[in-house]
């Protein structure tokens, strides 16, 4: 792994973090390629169970590296990052940005302190969950230059926010701040500067406690639900019901013994 990306092993967390911080960890093609590979290296890893997705010295991702994109791409960029079919994205191509077509099977936790804009938005939507510092900030900025978004922005934005409140962040480019972006669903949690990483790390350590099987079950039924019909949607929900032989019979036990009464979480 190049130092474009710096990976980081707390236990059963990863912590993968854009270290290009003299563009505020803008991606170019090695970073994209390096955060593919490091997303990767996370979901073959047996031990690692949740990731924290971050960027260094105070900035998530500003984007595409547009310097970059000013000297032109030719047609291999376009072939190498192209979806015709389904098959494209269940071979797991590359994105523009790297991992944004990816499907994991584990949970990942975005930590956004400063700008998560244009494709670093994009980013922080493919992540499961956003921890976003009250100082950070989404907007698609890539309106201003014509550039559209390609890693699924359009997409994602819509399943999280609704399309109304994404049609004025996608069609504006306006900056969005911490308090709306709480208010709207987009940050799952508001915490104070400088804090998103610890906040993240405490939410992805009460992840890996849970029993894994089942959370990622639902974790999966929750992604795959968007494009089926509704009776299509209870049959992909019902083939959980496999975990509960592997998992949910012994925390029946655990909770017979008297462990996790009245929502307590702390001995499970």
């Amino acid at each position: 792994m190049t130092n474009l990306i710096l990976t980081e092993t707390r236990g059963p967390v990863q912590i993968i973090t854009i270290n290009r911080p003299e563009v505020r960890n803008a991606v170019n093609i090695d970073t994209a390629k390096a955060l593919y590979a490091a997303f990767l290296d996370f979901e073959d890893d047996d031990d690692a169970k949740v990731a924290v997705f971050t960027g260094s010295d105070g900035a998530f991702c500003g984007g595409y590296d547009l310097k970059m994109a000013a000297k032109g791409v030719d047609q291999s960029w376009f072939d190498e990052h192209a979806i015709h079919s389904a098959k494209d994205m269940c071979d797991r191509k590359i994105g523009p940005m790297g991992p944004s077509r990816l499907q994991l099977s584990k949970p990942v936790i975005a930590a956004v302190e400063g700008p998560a804009v244009a494709g670093g938005m994009e980013l922080a939507l493919w992540a499961d969950m956003r921890v976003m510092a009250r100082t950070a900030f989404f907007g698609v900025y890539c309106r201003r230059w014509g550039v559209p978004l390609i890693d699924g922005g359009a997409i994602r934005l819509p399943r999280i926010v609704g399309q109304s409140r994404a049609m004025d962040l996608i069609l504006t480019g306006r900056k969005c701040e911490a308090d709306e972006a709480l208010a709207i669903g987009l940050a799952n949690r508001v915490v104070e500067h400088g804090m998103a990483l610890d906040v993240a790390l405490a939410l992805a350590e009460d992840l890996a406690r849970f029993p894994q099987a089942c959370m990622r079950a639902d974790r999966s039924v929750i992604l795959d639900q968007w494009s089926l019909p509704r009776t299509d949607a209870f049959t992909r929900e019902w083939q959980s019901a496999e975990t509960f032989t592997t998992e949910g019979i012994k925390g029946a036990g655990r909770f017979s013994s008297g462990k996790g009464r009245s929502g307590n979480f702390d001995d499970i």
